[in-house]
């Protein structure tokens, strides 16, 4: 699986714990959904509605070697953040080229399956969806 290392190491951390202790993990990287430049309103992103909660993302492909990715999602809805985060720490900063090359399906690898819905599964399956159409 090609994967940026970024994204790799998510991927290991999420592999390395168990059952509820995933969820403890995703909770976790909700906490940690960087913040929104100053520059940047939510009203000027791209809405995600497959998302369970509303999630914006924008996508700056003005340096294509370095993508920059940002969210915006609400602190009540922390698996939808928690899932934003990890492409955040995944994938922001790294070429265009290497996200595309990111399996579409990567984040059954994560093994929330069991624990996650599959509605919530497919938010985040839409947000990898997005960003790629951008950087196609």
């Amino acid at each position: 699986m090609t994967m940026p290392a970024p994204l790799a190491e998510v991927v290991s951390d999420f592999q390395e714990v168990a059952g509820q202790d995933k969820l403890q993990l995703l909770l976790e990287f909700a906490g940690e959904l960087p913040a929104l430049p100053a520059d940047l309103e939510e009203a000027a992103m791209e809405p995600v509605p497959e998302c369970q909660s509303p999630l914006f993302l924008h996508v700056d492909t003005e340096d294509r070697d370095h993508v920059r990715l940002y969210f915006s999602a609400p602190p009540e809805a922390p698996t939808t953040r928690g899932f934003a985060s990890i492409l955040a720490q995944g994938l922001d900063q790294q070429s265009a080229d290497d996200i595309l090359a990111v399996p579409d399906d990567f984040y059954t690898d994560l093994g929330l399956a069991a624990l996650i819905s599959p509605l919530r599964l497919r938010g985040m399956s839409a947000m990898l969806a997005r960003i790629k159409k951008h950087l196609r």
